[in-house]
């Protein structure tokens, strides 16, 4: 842990390293802390709400690995050992070690744009992904979609994200889809692309109800809101993933271990001559899941790597 001179002027910037769905996690309780904090008479938890309350939170992908990184802006030096003792109940139940928390201080007039940096605009076919301060530069681009920073989880920037999207562009030269589900969402950017190219419904499910939360909001702000359905939803178990199917396009974006356990059900919930995006895997687990797949009769069509990380479209 680190922490930093509390005379020092401006803000204060506490970030942390995790696994995906524990930094989803972490990042909603981190929203409440200060409420939390005010009502905790015990000395360890030290600081006033007011210091301890988080300007905002947000979470990024760390480009090329499977983590995210946790950031939260204080306008006062936050109590590391107060945050780290409030966060430990959650990590310990993700069977984790205590992840290190460093304290930044950023100059008053320079946290805005250093929290706009996370977030730099970038290309992936015909798609252009920025926040709103980049947008304009975006204008030759044929599909703009705007994520900003503040709204996290997933923007594009992880190689296994921007493969989706040369997936998805790839696949709209190809033919048209008309029943799409975007499974695993995150953000909804997949889910936004996929209404964006074929001006199809999607139905967007994550087992997060943040995630959900975060994709209405996002699907909202670029007009998409009538063609997105964001649902909150384990696998294929819920009752709307199972009413919407078959689907003649599936895209499922998490990790390898679960996209294997998912090869069967997906099997049943695809479409007669269906396709499948998959990522979120290595690109030495490629060979397991589309073997995994083969069983199911699912067949590779396309593999795109970027880095150490692939993409894989399927086909039946």
């Amino acid at each position: 842990m680190t922490d930093v001179d509390a005379t020092r002027p401006g803000f204060y910037e506490l970030s942390l390293v995790l696994p995906r769905a524990a930094a989803l996690a972490v990042t909603d309780l981190l929203q409440g802390l200060g409420d939390t904090f005010g009502e905790l008479p015990d000395p360890v938890h030290a600081g006033t709400p007011e210091q301890q309350s988080p300007l905002s939170v947000t979470a990024f992908e760390v480009p090329g690995s499977a983590d995210f990184r946790v950031s939260a802006l204080f306008s006062q030096p936050p109590e590391t050992g107060a945050i780290a003792h409030f966060l430990a109940p959650l990590i310990d139940s993700f069977q984790m070690t205590q992840p290190e928390l460093a304290v930044t201080a950023i100059a008053d007039r320079d946290w805005i744009s250093e929290s706009l940096k996370e977030l730099p605009a970038i290309s992936a076919g015909r798609f252009y992904i920025a926040g709103a301060h980049a947008m304009p530069d975006g204008r030759t681009h044929a599909i703009r979609l705007q994520i900003d920073a503040g709204q996290a989880f997933g923007t594009g920037h992880h190689e296994t994200t921007t493969g989706c999207l040369l997936a998805l562009d790839h696949l709209a030269r190809q033919r048209r889809f008309d029943n799409v589900l975007d499974l695993g969402c995150g953000t909804g950017i997949l889910a936004m692309a996929a209404a964006k190219l074929w001006h199809t419904p999607v139905l967007a499910s994550d087992i997060d109800p943040v995630a959900i939360q975060v994709t209405r909001q996002n699907a909202r702000q670029n007009g998409l809101a009538a063609l997105i359905t964001p649902v909150v939803a384990p696998g294929f178990q819920a009752p709307p993933l199972m009413r919407n199917a078959p689907y003649d396009l599936i895209i499922a974006n998490i990790l390898a271990r679960p996209l294997m356990a998912l090869a069967h059900p997906l099997h049943r919930h695809l479409a007669r001559q269906g396709v499948v995006i998959l990522s979120g895997l290595l690109n030495d687990q490629a060979a397991a899941i589309l073997a995994a797949y083969r069983l199911q009769g699912i067949y590779l069509y396309r593999r795109i790597r970027l880095g150490d990380w692939c993409t894989l479209i399927l086909a039946r």
